[in-house]
C-alpha cells in the first residue's frame, strides 16, 4: 500500500512539460487548481479534464502512476461523495435512499462533480511533481517569491524548506514501509482486533519513524553546513532559468482553457 504513494517523486521523461520553466508551471499549477473551483457545469468539468489528461499524456509519466496517487486519497473521495449525495436537498431516488437517509438526484450531480474535483487537483498536483526535480522547484518557488524580499520575508530559507519536506515524503514512506516489514516479521499484526488495538499497534511504527526522521534532519543540517551553506544571502545560480517560446505556449494554452471554463 505504501509503495503505491508517488507524491513528491519525480520521474525524468525528457518530456515537453519536464523542460518547461519551473516557474511557469508552479504558476499554471496554482491556475488550474483555481479553474477546478471555478468550474460551475459538467461541461466546464469536461474541458478541465480533457486538458488535464493532455498534459498527462504529453508528460509521458505511465498512467498507472497517476491512478496510485489517488489511492491515498479513496477514503476521501468516498466521504465527500457520500455526504453531498445525502446531505444534498433535491429530488429524492429511492433506490439509493436507507432508513432516515435520503438520496436526490441533484445531490448525485454534486457528488459526481466533487469527485471530479478532487481527482483533478490530485492530478493536476502529480503533473507538477513528477515533471519537477526539487533543485527546480526550490529555484522556481524563490524566484517567485522573490518580491518578498523588500519586507525581510526569508525567501531563500522558505523555499529550500519546502522543497526539502517534499523530497522529504518519498524517503519517509519507504522508511515506513520498511519498519512495518520489519516489525511483521518480528510477529506484529497490524489488522488484528479493533480500532484501539490497531491504534496501539502503529506505537512500534512512529516511534522507529520519529527517530529516523529527526537522525536524517540531523545529518542533512551536519551535510549543508559542512558545505558552508548560510543562507540565501549573496548566492548566485549556475543556471539562470530563462523563458522559451514552449513556456509563452504553455500560458496561453491554460489561459484559454481557464477562460473557456469560466464562460462556460
Amino acid at each position: 500500500m505504501l509503495k503505491d504513494i508517488t507524491l513528491g517523486q519525480f520521474f525524468p521523461t525528457g518530456s515537453v512539460l519536464h523542460r518547461l520553466d519551473a516557474r511557469v508551471k508552479l504558476v499554471l499549477t496554482f491556475a488550474l487548481i483555481a479553474g477546478t473551483f471555478l468550474a460551475r457545469t459538467p461541461m466546464g468539468y469536461a474541458v478541465l479534464l480533457v486538458f488535464i489528461f493532455g498534459c498527462i499524456m504529453l508528460s509521458r509519466v505511465p498512467f498507472i502512476l497517476y491512478i496510485k496517487s489517488l489511492r491515498p486519497m479513496l477514503f476521501l473521495l468516498a466521504f465527500t461523495a457520500i455526504l453531498n449525495l445525502y446531505l444534498s436537498p433535491g429530488e429524492p431516488i429511492p433506490q439509493l435512499s436507507w432508513w432516515i437517509f435520503s438520496a436526490s438526484r441533484e445531490g448525485l450531480v454534486i457528488a459526481g462533480l466533487m469527485f471530479v474535483r478532487i481527482v483533478a487537483l490530485i492530478f493536476v498536483s502529480s503533473i507538477l511533481t513528477y515533471t519537477t526535480s526539487p533543485i527546480q522547484l526550490t529555484g522556481g518557488a524563490e524566484s517567485l517569491m522573490r518580491p518578498l524580499k523588500w519586507l525581510k520575508f526569508p525567501v531563500h530559507e522558505m523555499a529550500m524548506m519546502m522543497t526539502i519536506a517534499l523530497r522529504f515524503i518519498p524517503i519517509l514512506i519507504e522508511e515506513t514501509d520498511k519498519i512495518i516489514k520489519a516489525q511483521t516479521a518480528r510477529g506484529v499484526d497490524f489488522r488484528a482486533g479493533g480500532l484501539v488495538r490497531r491504534a496501539k499497534a502503529l506505537v512500534p511504527i512512529l516511534i522507529p519513524l520519529f527517530i529516523s526522521a529527526f537522525r536524517r534532519a540531523d545529518d542533512l543540517a551536519l551535510a549543508m553546513e559542512s558545505r558552508c551553506y548560510n543562507g540565501g544571502e549573496g548566492r548566485t545560480s549556475l543556471n539562470v532559468p530563462r523563458l522559451a517560446w514552449r513556456d509563452f505556449a504553455a500560458v496561453g494554452a491554460c489561459a484559454g482553457v481557464i477562460v473557456g471554463v469560466v464562460v462556460i
